[in-house]
Formats: C-alpha cells, sequence, structure tokens
C-alpha cells in the first residue's frame, strides 16, 4: 500500500532540501580557499590542411531553350544556373583573423564542384599522430541575404566519426555566418568518400555544396609487383598490388534541376516532390565542358580558368598510355542512380563505399565489366588497363558516359551532353602528355 504525502509532509520535505542545499553551500564555501588556480592548457596549434568558405555563386551549363527556369534571367554574362557551394581559400589557412578581407573576397565564387579533398591515411597505432583539420566558414549568400542558413561538412561515409566532427547539426557543430569551425579527422581507413553540407541537406546537396574525398592507403611508397609490373600508388592495402595504377581521376557525379536553383535565387520554395534533373554533371561541368582542360592556379586565390568556366575549375577529361593501369575514381551525389559505361574498354571494380572486395580469407571479390551501376551516396573504385594504340600520331578516344539516356541530354535536348567525357590513349612516345602523372586528375597541387 503506497503511502500518500500530506501538506505537513511536504513542508518537511521542503525544508529538508533547503537545509541540504545550504550546508552544501557553506561545505563548497569552505572549501573554497584551499583549491588553488589551475593554468590555462596551451592552444594546439595544428594549421588545417584545406580551408573552405560556404557562400553561393553562378554556373555554365550550356543547353537549348529558353524556359522560365533556365537560363536565369538574374545570371551573370556566360552564366545559367544559380548555385551554393564551397570556395577554396586554403591559400588563407594560415592568416589571422581567419575570416579576413581575402577570404571575404570569395563570396559567390561557389565551386561546382566543391574543392576535391585528398588525405593520407593514418595510422592508428602510431603515437605521434595527428588529425587533419579542414576549416569552414560561412560567408553568407550573396543573392539571399534573407536566407540566414548555417553549414557544415558533413564527411560522408566516415566510420566512427567523432560526434561534435560528424557535420550533422542535430548532433554535433553548425556555422553560423561569419563565424569559423575546424574540423579535425584521424582517417583510419583508406578508399574513395566523398562530403556535403548537412544543414537543410536535400536543397544545400543538391544546390552544390557536394565534393569528394580520398583518402591514400599507407602502402603508397611501398614497391609491390603485380602482372609483371611495379607500383608505387595503390587503391587500397592490398598487399599484393592488385590496385596499383598509374594514374588517377575523380569522376564526380551530381545533377542539377532548374526548378530549386531558379526558385533559390528568386526567392521561392520549390516542391522537391516535383523533382526531376535536367542536367548531370561530371566534376561540376556538363558535356562538351567536361572534356576542356583543367582550370589554371586551381586552389590558389586567382582560381579558375578564364571564360564561362572559372568556378568549374575540374575536368573530367582522362588521359593515359598503353598498357598504363588507370583508376577510376567514381562518386554519386546526385539524387538518381548512374550507370557509368567505358565502350570499348573493361574496368575492374576494385572497391566501393571505400572497402576493398576481398573477403577476410583474401578472397578476391573483384569483377570484371563495362558498366558501374552506382547510386546516390555511393562510391566505387574501378582500375582498367589502357589498350594499345591504332597508330599515327593522335589519341584513340574511348566514350565513359551515363548509359541512363536521360543522363547524357543537356536540358533534355537531343545531342550529345551530361555525364560524359572521354578517355584518351596517346602513343607510348607522345609528348601531349606526361610519363608520369603530376597528381590526381593531373591537378599539380594535389600531388
Amino acid at each position: 500500500m503506497s503511502k500518500r504525502l500530506s501538506r505537513r509532509g511536504f513542508l518537511k520535505l521542503g525544508l529538508g532540501a533547503a537545509a541540504g542545499a545550504a550546508g552544501a553551500q557553506l561545505f563548497l564555501s569552505s572549501r573554497a580557499g584551499s583549491l588553488s588556480p589551475v593554468a590555462q592548457a596551451a592552444q594546439g596549434t595544428i594549421i588545417p590542411k584545406y580551408y573552405l568558405a560556404g557562400t553561393d555563386g553562378w554556373a555554365s551549363l550550356p543547353g537549348v531553350g529558353n524556359t522560365h527556369f533556365y537560363p536565369d534571367t538574374w545570371a551573370p554574362t556566360g552564366k545559367t544556373s544559380y548555385m551554393f557551394g564551397f570556395a577554396d581559400v586554403s591559400a588563407y589557412k594560415t592568416v589571422n583573423p581567419p575570416v579576413s578581407a581575402d577570404v571575404l573576397g570569395f563570396k559567390q565564387k561557389a565551386q561546382s564542384c566543391a574543392p576535391m579533398m585528398y588525405f593520407d591515411e593514418v595510422d592508428p597505432n602510431d603515437p605521434n599522430k595527428q588529425p587533419y583539420v579542414v576549416r569552414l566558414t560561412n560567408l553568407g549568400l550573396a543573392m539571399r541575404p534573407d536566407l540566414v542558413d548555417s553549414h557544415t561538412v558533413h564527411w560522408h561515409g566516415f566510420r566512427n566519426v567523432i560526434p561534435m566532427f560528424d557535420g550533422e547539426p542535430g548532433s554535433s557543430m553548425a556555422v553560423p555566418i561569419g563565424r569559423v569551425f575546424d574540423y579535425a579527422y584521424y582517417p583510419y581507413e583508406c578508399g574513395t568518400y566523398m562530403y556535403h553540407c548537412h544543414f537543410e541537406d536535400t536543397e544545400h546537396v543538391h544546390m552544390g555544396m557536394v565534393g569528394p574525398v580520398v583518402v591514400r592507403p599507407k602502402q603508397n611508397g611501398t614497391s609491390k609487383t603485380y602482372g609483371g609490373r611495379t607500383f608505387t600508388k595503390f587503391a587500397y592495402n592490398d598487399g599484393d598490388g592488385s590496385t596499383g595504377y598509374d594514374r588517377e581521376y575523380v569522376m564526380f557525379l551530381s545533377e542539377v534541376w532548374n526548378e530549386s536553383h531558379w526558385d533559390d535565387a528568386h526567392i521561392q520554395l520549390p516542391d522537391w516532390t516535383d523533382y526531376k534533373a535536367d542536367f548531370y554533371l561530371i566534376n561540376g561541368r556538363v558535356y562538351p565542358d567536361t572534356i576542356k582542360e583543367n582550370g589554371e592556379a586551381v586552389g590558389a586565390p586567382t582560381n579558375g580558368v578564364p571564360g564561362d568556366l572559372g568556378d568549374q575549375p575540374y575536368s573530367a577529361l582522362a588521359k593515359c598510355k598503353p598498357g598504363e593501369r588507370v583508376l577510376l575514381r567514381f562518386v554519386n551525389l546526385g539524387f538518381t542512380k548512374a550507370s557509368m559505361t567505358l565502350a570499348g574498354i573493361r574496368m575492374r571494380v576494385v572497391g566501393m563505399d571505400a572497402v576493398q572486395l576481398k573477403g577476410k580469407s583474401n578472397v578476391d571479390g573483384s569483377y570484371e565489366t563495362n558498366t558501374i551501376q552506382i547510386g546516390p551516396g555511393e562510391s566505387v573504385d574501378a582500375i582498367f588497363t589502357a589498350p594499345a594504340h591504332s597508330g599515327g600520331s593522335g589519341y584513340d578516344s574511348y566514350m565513359l558516359y551515363n548509359r541512363n539516356i536521360p543522363g547524357i541530354s543537356n536540358n533534355g535536348n537531343a545531342g550529345l551532353g551530361g555525364q560524359m567525357t572521354e578517355v584518351r590513349v596517346y602513343p607510348a612516345n607522345s609528348n601531349a602528355i606526361s610519363a608520369t602523372q603530376v597528381g590526381p586528375n593531373d591537378l599539380a597541387y594535389l600531388a
């Protein structure tokens, strides 16, 4: 039988609690004089590897048609579509204050796709290991000063991330306009990943706040012989050299729905249930822009190529010589599945979602194909051996494209476009490409 709490009992209980609180206060007061001050811990000085600035900008997506949503009549000359994104301000990562006048100058200069980030795998048993730091600031939106969204960096697929640095705003930090936050990572697993803003993620992901991340394996730098050839660069810690390669190219897939991009520029709200992509992109471009060269001085303060592609600096053109092994890192952060086909060359899929296709008993799970199915939020690592050259001084061209028909048109028009690029095989003695690749996607600053 339970006892009911009377009014008198309640008063006694309240007086007892008050007396206890007063006693605790007296105890703390008596102890205060015996507590000695502790020196403040020194702040670590870890320089960020990358410094990103969240902002807006404009992209050039060539297509035919003059609809209500495309091209945007507010777009600068040569541009067609409004976007959100990250600008690469790594050149100012050691400058104080972090949000300097130079960094503020990148407002409305968002890059499509977002900067490619490369890290070396960290050995968890290294007593002197240091985290990699990615710094993020939020410059606001030049076209939409009324839209005061925060931004985050979410490393998609990172295992056992520290919650504070996950970039999911429900359980970690989000960066408001004018502020700075440093994300710290210990990447213990190599492979191909992606990152994106997780604040209002449906909108921010589609609007362009997306980019690839690559973690290079600890095995890199060692010599391993596979198939009669010796390699020092690998996709994974394979142990036998089976993922060794000579050149690597990231193929980052995304999409543009004209209506949502127009709506965000014109203070409207899209109905995401009506989603229908109008453009399909590789590395922030559509064909034929995908086969144009990389931007000059990418990653520098004068980032960009002359002309319309100034904020779309990454080429998707893959170059190689006969017999070379080429690693293609496919990443999909669009909203639809892609079927990427390399016509005339078979690829060997060696990894998916930053995991080598190899069982615990070292059973080889890799497989050959000429078409890769890749869904939203997935990554696929595939290696091909460049075929013999047909002869002559020019290059042989092999088409790499999304065989889903809407994926290879621009704005639904006739003709080739969208997620299409080329693999070019040059003669062995050609000087048109370097004997060894200077960096992934032929970008020297990522070497």
